[in-house]
């Protein structure tokens, strides 16, 4: 990939791998039945901002409160630019959501924390080293927001007629 000098070559090669991997777990996924992946992943559907193209990412999740949250390391997320809902399956079911995306280094560590502790898998995928306390490097975390990483933040269920009345007038 010779246009991404800067990307380190353990994440080239997870991108690879991942590429391989999607395809069957998007077959996976989009059973009409809960499957025990869809325990930790869900199927997003968006259109591409520049190609207008219909995609199926698979991403993993975990619980907060009634809402989700992903890890979003790589650029599907500039599709979700603006919050317009989107499509997800989730343990074999159709469900709407509005993403959210944060960008602030804080905020992104303290939830990639919480998400961790109720996924300790994300560690590996992740890839943000942590401090001699334990905890997320702060600089690392800064370091991968600079870079594009967020975390999308899902609110399931159809906008707020109120909301959406607000910013049409």
């Amino acid at each position: 990939m010779a246009g991404q000098p800067g990307r380190p070559l353990r994440r080239r090669l997870q991108a690879r791998v991942f590429r391989v991997l999607n395809v069957p777990m998007r077959a996976l996924l989009g059973l009409p039945v809960a499957t025990p992946a869809g325990q930790r992943l869900m199927l997003v559907s968006f259109t591409g901002r520049k190609t207008g193209r219909a995609y199926r990412q698979p991403v993993s999740y975990v619980a907060d409160g009634p809402d989700l949250l992903t890890p979003g390391g790589g650029r599907w997320t500039l599709n979700l630019e603006g919050g317009a809902p989107v499509r997800l399956r989730l343990r074999g079911r159709d469900v709407t959501a509005r993403p959210e995306l944060i960008r602030d280094p804080g905020e992104v560590g303290r939830l990639l924390e919480r998400m961790m502790a109720a996924n300790p898998g994300l560690r590996v995928f992740v890839g943000i080293p942590r401090g001699p306390g334990g905890d997320l490097d702060p600089a690392g975390v800064a370091a991968a927001v600079q870079h594009g990483f967020r975390i999308v933040r899902w609110h399931l269920g159809p906008a707020p007629a109120a909301a959406s009345a607000r910013g049409s007038g």
